[in-house]
């Protein structure tokens, strides 16, 4: 099972957003965190969807160390908070 970073962003303050630095122009979101981040492995999948539709895979996740060792993300895992998105979810790994 993978794990994908992603990080939250809390720009309106009526909606809760996260995005996934491994998996460019995947986000998630929510009225709230517990939305955003129920709606996060949908978002994958359909992600992931796209992606196999056009014959590519998702790729492999990177590690937060990873993540903040670049350069394009390392300030945006500064001032926002990093979580941890399974792929695939618990229970449809379990199918």
């Amino acid at each position: 099972m993978a794990q994908y970073v992603a990080i939250i962003e809390n720009a309106d303050p009526d909606s809760v957003s996260l995005w996934f630095p491994d998996l460019p122009g995947c986000i998630s979101g929510g009225d709230d965190l517990e939305e955003a981040l129920e709606n996060a492995p949908e978002a994958v999948a359909f992600f992931a969807e796209e992606l196999s539709a056009d014959g590519r895979q998702l790729p492999p996740p990177r590690t937060l160390d990873e993540l903040k060792a670049d350069p394009e993300f390392a300030e945006d895992l500064g001032k926002h908070t990093a979580v941890l998105i399974e792929w695939p979810p618990v229970d449809e790994a379990m199918e």
